[in-house]
């Protein structure tokens, strides 16, 4: 693995290798014995992902240099490609990067000497967000095959539902998705259940905020909650193990009844703190295949034994 663009670039030996290296991370203090670059390009606003690489990045023991679009070349023209060459010609070793383009990997693809990260890319894909859900997932049930998980929420603009669909079904899960009408993704392919039916048989459901940057016209959130968010009274009906994730930022009182958030069964935050470490193990990975190594090299890690 030289970069980190897709879930769908991981074997299932790699997905498993790096859920456990996280856990490891969570448990061990590790940092690189090298002084090390990295590069946290954002050409989208983002609270969640962008601290939490920064504070994994910190952990690891990892230079941030740190990168804003209003005061950087980008407003007078520079392209993608040309910003990401800049931060490699004066020292990155790595660069971490979201964007509002769909595939804009596409234009680096080849041309860089140091790893990739994609931590956002338009509605395509948030594989990093995939692989904390999953840990998190995993910690709770120790496996995937035959959980019953539902997406549900905006699926026509969610980078988050697409990976992680792709991801839970490869990995054994029954995948459902529920969404209002005009929010469905039909290239999906995945059955969709009205949000009365998914409470009842979900295992997992996970919650998706509407995305009003990403639609050409406002979608009406007036009555959303009542006719298909989260309320009380459908989490009273979930199963007694079900538990509810969001990838956050929560639209409280629109997809989910604001008391809920933190509810006995929500992992929302634990899910943001699991982030750090599944963006320790996805950073290190990559920079241990580019001939970095740890003060530990993590030969240790089965001794860790399972979570």
């Amino acid at each position: 693995m030289r970069d980190f663009i897709s879930v769908h670039q991981l074997s299932e030996m790699e997905i498993f290798q790096l859920l456990r290296k996280a856990e490891y991370y969570r448990k061990q203090e590790v940092q690189f014995n090298e002084k090390l670059f990295v590069a946290n390009l954002f050409f989208e606003p983002s609270t969640r992902t962008k601290m939490s690489f920064t504070v994994a990045e910190q952990k690891l023991g990892l230079h941030v240099l740190d990168f804003h679009t209003e005061t950087s070349s980008v407003q007078k023209g520079e392209s993608l490609y040309d910003t990401v060459k800049t931060f490699e010609a004066i020292g990155a070793n790595l660069v971490v990067i979201r964007h509002e383009s769909d595939h804009w990997f596409e234009e680096l693809k080849g041309k860089l000497s140091i790893p990739i990260i994609n931590a956002g890319s338009g509605k395509e894909e948030h594989p990093t967000q995939c692989m904390l859900d999953l840990l998190t997932i995993y910690q709770e049930f120790g496996r995937f095959e035959g959980l019953n998980i539902v997406i549900a929420g905006d699926i026509k603009h969610s980078r988050v539902a697409r990976s992680n669909a792709y991801a839970l079904q490869r990995l054994g899960a029954n995948v459902y998705v529920s969404s209002a009408p005009g929010l469905e993704d039909e290239t999906l392919h995945i059955p969709n259940l009205p949000m009365d039916e998914a409470v009842e048989v979900c295992d997992v459901l996970m919650l998706l905020r509407i995305q009003h940057e990403r639609h050409t016209n406002q979608a009406e959130t007036a009555n959303y909650l009542t006719n298909y968010g989260l309320t009380k009274e459908r989490e009273s009906r979930m199963k007694n193990e079900a538990i509810l994730l969001h990838p956050a930022p929560v639209n409280r009182g629109v997809e989910i009844d604001s008391d809920l958030v933190e509810c006995a069964r929500s992992r929302i935050f634990k899910q943001m703190n699991n982030g750090v470490y599944m963006r320790m193990a996805i950073i290190s990975e990559l920079l241990q295949n580019r001939g970095v190594n740890h003060e530990d090299t993590f030969n240790k890690r089965e001794t860790v034994g399972a979570f």
